[in-house]
């Protein structure tokens, strides 16, 4: 029986059609979004499955006004950004740090019987594992790039990790990561009777961290009933307890990440590698905490978000996915410090834009607004049917799908008499 990734496209389509009961409409679905460019990214490939692309406004980074491509499903997600862009202009806004930018691999060692006596190996034979780590790919030097350093940790019961640290460049860089440390672990094998478990980058991106911070006068905050000095206290307070209480910094760091994920997916990065590595972060100190933090000082709100960000502005799916090059043109990035930027700066914004919504009027107010135009076209109104059948929803606090059917109904009787 042939193997289900080698039949022809036409041949996958219609089992799974068959097997699943799908109609002929929903077979002119798949074939609607069908990219023939998309196939060979994939293994089992059916059709594209999109989502909406809008652009945050709003923001300053590094006293540089930017526009900044975001992808998501979630209709609040860049309304927020773009909110919090507005709250924390200034004279430069939003500023952000990076210190390195390096990739780290690991060759893990297992059933180390004397691990002290291989750390002093390793160390005392880096930089001869470095050239080969350079050797394995040399025109990475040629772009400035190349393995840098060396560590070693030593982990119960008889673990030891070899830590290779690269600067990839521009690249996203996992796979000349992994050609590294695969090509110094060959060379150790070679030199040592050791058992090497794997070779394999990892996601935890602790030499890739970046920092935007903002300091904003308390008045810019301030609603139509609070003063921006109550604004920005609560803020803190709110700030504060994310530190404390894993039950809300989880919900504390997705609002975060909602700004983040989204840019990453505009710029063809690897959202799930960014995820996995920040919430590691957020618990480096052993218990899960807010990724940011907010403080009041002499009438400045003062933020701050550091986080592991390890982007890259070449290679990987940003070669492939023809939209990104447009979207790094949008945000006129040129660089991956350039990205990890203004991805830390959208997050720092993403935070602020909820926090002050949460600790004011409350979370859902702005939400719902929302909420209720995604609402409204999925019973099937139409862009110009929208507004009316919205206003309609806007009587109740929780709409349901059967009111907003019953709002388009209503609207379109209306509309026949007209």
């Amino acid at each position: 029986m042939t193997a289900f990734y080698r039949l022809p496209y036409g041949v996958r389509r219609d089992q799974l059609a068959r097997a699943s009961h799908l109609t002929v409409a929903q077979l002119a679905l798949l074939a609607q979004h069908r990219q023939a460019t998309d196939e060979d990214l994939i293994e089992n490939y059916l059709t594209t499955y999109g989502l909406p692309e809008g652009v945050a406004v709003n923001l300053r980074v590094n006293g540089r006004d930017v526009v900044v491509p975001m992808v998501t499903e979630e209709p609040s997600v860049i309304a927020a950004a773009s909110n919090g862009g507005r709250l924390l202009t200034g004279d430069t806004g939003i500023t952000t740090t990076i210190t390195r930018r390096e990739l780290m691999g690991q060759i893990v060692f297992s059933h180390v019987q004397d691990p002290q006596r291989l750390q002093v190996w390793l160390a005392s034979h880096e930089q001869e594992l470095l050239q080969v780590a350079d050797a394995a790919h040399p025109t990475l030097l040629t772009h400035g790039g190349g393995a840098r350093s060396l560590r070693v940790r030593i982990l119960p019961p008889d673990w030891v990790s070899l830590d290779l640290f690269i600067d990839v460049g521009e690249a996203m860089g996992a796979n000349l990561v992994n050609t590294l440390t695969e090509a110094v672990a060959a060379k150790i094998k070679a030199s040592l009777d050791v058992d090497i478990l794997m070779s394999i980058l990892s996601n935890y991106a602790t030499h890739s961290l970046v920092t935007a911070s903002c300091a904003v006068p308390v008045d810019q905050l301030k609603t139509k009933t609070i003063a921006g000095a109550g604004v920005a206290q609560r803020i803190a307070e709110a700030s504060d307890y994310a530190q404390v209480d894993p039950y809300r910094a989880v919900t504390h760091n997705k609002g975060i990440m909602n700004g983040i994920d989204a840019v990453v997916l505009a710029m063809g990065n690897d959202w799930r590698a960014v995820e996995s590595g920040v919430h590691a972060y957020a618990s480096r100190n052993g218990s899960y905490q807010g990724l940011s933090r907010w403080w009041v000082s002499a009438g400045i709100l003062h933020g701050e978000l550091t986080i592991p960000l390890a982007l890259g502005f070449v290679g990987g799916a940003t070669k492939v996915l023809p939209l990104v090059k447009i979207n790094q043109q949008l945000a006129q990035v040129d660089n991956a410090r350039d990205l990890m930027g203004i991805t830390a700066a959208v997050g720092l914004a993403q935070n602020v834009a909820a926090l002050r919504a949460l600790v004011t009027d409350g979370i859902q107010r702005g939400h719902m607004s929302l909420q209720r135009k995604s609402l409204a076209l999925s019973v099937g109104a139409t862009p110009t049917e929208l507004p009316a059948v919205t206003q309609r929803l806007a009587q109740f606090k929780q709409p349901t799908t059967a009111q907003a059917t019953a709002a388009l109904r209503a609207v379109r009787q209306a509309n026949l008499k007209k």
